[in-house]
């Protein structure tokens, strides 16, 4: 997989659109930003759960990617090379922040109340807050691989470690996942054969 998907039907590629910021175009950064903007901030928000440090990592990001353009080595694709970017944007504020308490599991799990018509969303709430009760690193790589559908070996480059720790990062957050959100066992346990079966 390792992108972010559709043109939105402009014309030039990512790589140019790139190219043509570092040479002094400029619309093209803007263009750029807007083709993967839902993307990068939905990236954004289920990295940070709180929507305003979502958007501030995402613009904390972008300028970023904006200064740092003429330093893109072409080692990774145009949108991994964003998605990198956004990933250490959130990690760095969620470190900055880590002692700002946040909401505890036990709130949401009886959220879903008699005659809820869809308790589709308490199950996606609890997911996303059993996600945020993962340690930043962690939480990183499963959110890369399980959830974006990035390789391994993408994911490691991204978030600059060696392949081998993406996967043990990976393997205590599914093992504490399993462990959190055990009354959601069906659903959990498909996930765990899916993953399994790469």
């Amino acid at each position: 997989m390792g992108s972010f998907g559709g043109r939105s039907g402009h014309d030039r590629t990512d790589e140019q659109l790139l190219a043509a910021h570092v040479a002094g175009d400029r619309f093209a950064f803007e263009e750029l930003f807007n083709r993967y903007q839902p993307q990068l901030y939905q990236l954004a928000r289920i990295t940070i759960r709180c929507p305003d440090d979502a958007r501030d990592a995402l613009q904390d990001a972008m300028l970023s990617a904006h200064c740092g353009a003429p330093k893109f080595r072409h080692d990774c694709s145009v949108s991994s090379w964003l998605y990198r970017i956004v990933v250490n944007a959130c990690l760095d504020r969620l470190r900055r922040h880590k002692a700002r308490p946040t909401t505890p599991l036990e709130v949401m799990t009886s959220a879903g109340s008699v005659g809820d018509p869809a308790p589709g969303v308490d199950t996606a709430i609890v997911v996303e807050l059993a996600l945020m009760r993962l340690p930043v690193e962690q939480r990183a790589a499963i959110v890369a691989v399980d959830m974006q559908g990035f390789s391994v070996a993408e994911a490691a480059r991204m978030l600059g470690v060696p392949e081998g720790t993406v996967k043990s990062r990976r393997a205590r957050a599914r093992t504490k996942l399993a462990t959190t959100l055990g009354h959601l066992c069906a659903p959990v346990a498909a996930a765990e054969s899916s993953v399994a079966a790469r």
